[in-house]
């Protein structure tokens, strides 16, 4: 059996800790950030972990982590 792929897009937006939970960023926080609040913007520079419903459909996505 062939080897199986990694979705880069995937890879790229989210980070495996070291007890194989997924983490991920926010949206909204790239740009057009001089009108949102400080408390705002702090909020959204952090990383949330990936919810319940959605870590199996991300966890395939990323064979080998």
């Amino acid at each position: 059996m062939s080897k199986l792929k990694t979705h880069q897009g995937a890879s790229k937006r989210t980070r495996v800790t070291g007890r194989g939970r997924l983490l991920r960023g926010r949206q909204l926080g790239g740009h057009l950030m001089e009108h949102k609040r400080g408390s705002r913007k702090r909020s959204l520079s952090q990383t949330r972990e990936v919810d319940v419903r959605d870590r199996e459909r991300i966890a395939r996505l990323l064979p080998y982590r």
